[in-house]
């Protein structure tokens, strides 16, 4: 199904922008990729929108404070409770114009949810028991993330959907005070994704250096992932990842420091990681052929005017990632 929905090399984004007006940030990021258009979140428009404020509203025994806080009651945490508000209310305002944007559309659209280790790990800071803690914040995403999809159907039933799952917790999976074991930790994960493979291809967001063997293991169809994380490492794990027909969305263009005018260095990097994957083993058709590109992380800590910048130089690393995939196809008469 992935190759028949997405073309090698196409560009998209991650996460939050910095507008705070929701509409002109639909319009935005139709404008920068319109290939595969990403439902922002706007934490500048309103602190609801953060991805820890928005994963727990409606969660019974945790208040969202207007300023994107929780509070957490651990005694009322309940997993079988409802989650109230679907993608309803103040936390959603940015995906809600965003499919109001994308309204007809038959290609495809990428939506993304807050996973649900990173969820757990938020309501453990709050005071909650770990066991209960990621047994609320599983089925809260399991919620959330078919009210997304609901939505998104009703916006464009036609349009395949790309479903991100966001799991920047799963940067400090190997810490010896994790909460969880790395079974358990490929469990949960693995269990948001199931509730979307039916409708969705799948993909899991990670901001930093992990266990991408682990990850690959929860089962997404796409890792989601910048090119400074440490994927150098697992190059074994994720030959076999992409020897299964999984995709790699590419962070090429930084979210802190210089990008720089041209892209040039930015393409350079990318190729030269491609390069250190194929010699440790992957294939060099699939690590060009089965790509997507993007920023690193979101944009939200950016103005407009630098958001727009870096999201021309993902556009212009994608075009030279694009070329490679139909050069790398061709040598081998595909």
């Amino acid at each position: 199904m992935i190759d028949s929905v997405l073309t090698a090399g196409w560009a998209t984004s991650i996460g939050s922008l910095p507008h705070d007006d929701a509409a002109e940030a639909a319009a935005f990021v139709v404008r920068h990729h319109p290939e595969l258009p990403a439902a922002p979140t706007l934490p500048r428009r309103s602190p609801m929108e953060g991805m820890i404020a928005q994963a727990a509203f409606g969660v019974r025994g945790v208040d969202v404070a207007p300023d994107g806080t929780l509070v957490v009651d651990p005694a009322l945490l309940d997993p079988g409770a409802a989650v109230l508000g679907g993608v309803h209310g103040e936390p959603f305002v940015g995906l809600r114009r965003f499919l109001e944007a994308a309204r007809g559309r038959t290609d495809p659209i990428k939506l993304q949810v807050t996973g649900p280790l990173t969820l757990g790990l938020a309501l453990c800071q709050g005071g909650g028991p770990s066991d209960v803690a990621f047994e609320v914040a599983a089925a809260a995403v399991r919620t959330r993330v078919l009210a997304m999809v609901d939505a998104a159907r009703a916006a464009v039933p036609d349009a395949p959907l790309v479903v991100f799952l966001d799991e920047p917790g799963l940067t400090a999976c190997d810490r010896a005070d994790f909460p969880l074991d790395l079974d358990d930790t490929i469990d949960l994960v693995s269990g948001a994704l199931a509730v979307l493979e039916p409708v969705a291809i799948t993909g899991v967001h990670c901001c930093g250096p992990t266990d991408w063997r682990a990850v690959t293991l929860a089962g997404p169809a796409i890792l989601s992932l910048p090119v400074d994380a440490g994927v150098e490492a697992s190059a074994g794990a994720l030959g076999a990842f992409l020897d299964r027909g999984g995709w790699i969305a590419w962070g090429a263009v930084p979210t802190s420091g210089p990008v720089g005018d041209d892209g040039d260095l930015l393409w350079r990097r990318l190729a030269s990681l491609w390069c250190d994957l194929v010699r440790a083993g992957c294939d060099p058709v699939r690590v060009r052929a089965q790509s997507l590109v993007t920023p690193a992380c979101g944009l939200g800590l950016h103005d407009v005017h630098q958001a727009g910048h870096i999201l021309e130089m993902t556009r212009r690393v994608a075009e030279r990632a694009a070329d490679q995939a139909i050069g790398a196809r061709l040598s081998v008469g595909a």
